[in-house]
Order: C-alpha cells, then structure tokens, then sequence
C-alpha cells in the first residue's frame, strides 16, 4: 500500500505526489471530486487511478478512469475539457479534490454541474446579479440606481468604507461582518461599472498569491 497522507490538503504537484495517495484503499482508483475553481461549484463526482491521475498532472486537464469508458480525457469528444488549477489529497489519500476551469457543461445531460441547479458561491452569485441589472433593457431598483448615477455610487463607496471602519475601531465584530457586507456589494457595483467582475479581483488576488 502506498504512503498515506498526514496532512490534510496536501497538493499534488507532480507525479511523484501521487505516491502518496492510497489508490489500494478503491481497489485501484480514488474519488475525484471536480470543482469550478472561481465560482467553488462542485461539478462532478469520478473515479481516477494512477494512470489518469498521471495524465492529468502532465497535461493539465482532467482525466478519469470509469469501469464503462475505461480511461478517458474529459471533454476529448465534446471540447468540454476542464482545465486544472490545483489538485488536492484528502487526509485520508483516498480522494482528490480536483479545482478546474471547465470550458463547458461537467455533465452528460447538458448542465453545467451534475447536481443541477447547484447554486455557486455568494460572491459569485451577487456579481451575477449585478450583472444581470446592469445588462436589463429597463432596470430599476436600488442597484440600477447605483449604475446609472456616478456620484452617487462613489458617495455610498466611501460611506460603506468609513461604517466599516468604525465598526472596526469599536471592536464591534457583528456590525463589522455587517458592514463589510455593505462594502463588497458596494465595491462590486462600483468595480460593474467600470467593467470589472467578480473573477477580475479573484485574478489580482491569485496573481498576488502566486
């Protein structure tokens, strides 16, 4: 049996980490979950042994192993491929969370992840929202406002901002998660009408990371 890992999310770099994981625990294969690595939508659930997981880390794009299809390259027929980010070993070594940049549906029916209308995460969600007013043929309500007027925007930008960090000073830990919520819709607003998304600070930030 192969090395098992002790210590939880454990990268996976090259092929020599894959030594680490315990393929003989599933009978020759680990469970991969596939993740959308900017919204953190799970997209799919398979299997892949050594093999795939090779191919994977050499290529940079996911490949399975399955009982039926044998191994095979996600997305080689339909061009629906998924782009690796990061690949990750459980504590156990018996499973991969696979973080990805899909170029099309995960699933077989069509849908972009196999469990549905799986909602993405928060941010995600309230940039698509804004984004959704700021594309309306006649929008209205209070984010229509905020992008049809400058002033006013920057105005609630830099009030939000001030809230906050008073909030902060007070040592206020609720009012500051408040606050700060105030903050980022604000900021997304702001950053919408200059044409800038959600996935454009999650692009500095990984720069910055990196």
């Amino acid at each position: 049996m192969s090395e098992r890992v002790d210590t939880p999310g454990l990268a996976i770099r090259n092929v020599d980490d894959l030594d680490r994981l315990d393929f003989a625990k599933g009978s020759g294969v680990v469970t991969v979950v596939a993740q959308d690595a900017d919204d953190g939508r799970v997209l799919m659930v398979a299997q892949a042994d050594r093999e795939a997981l090779e191919r994977t880390v050499t290529t940079g794009e996911m490949w399975y192993r399955s009982r039926s299809r044998g191994l095979w390259h996600k997305g080689a027929t339909s061009g629906n491929v998924q782009r690796v980010v990061a690949l990750w070993a459980d504590c156990d070594g018996d499973a991969v969370l696979a973080q990805v940049r899909p170029a099309g549906a995960a699933c077989h029916t069509g849908a972009i992840s196999c469990f549905g209308a799986y909602a993405p995460e928060v941010f995600a969600r309230l940039d698509a929202t804004i984004g959704e007013r700021a594309s309306a043929a006649a929008p209205t309500g209070y984010t229509a406002k905020l992008l049809g007027d400058r002033n006013l925007r920057l105005k609630k930008l830099g009030e939000e901002a001030v809230e906050l960090a008073t909030a902060c000073v007070d040592g206020d830990a609720a009012r500051a998660a408040e606050e700060a919520a105030d903050l980022w819709y604000h900021s997304a607003v702001a950053l919408r009408a200059v044409g800038v998304g959600v996935e454009g600070v999650r692009s500095v930030l990984r720069r910055r990371e990196r």
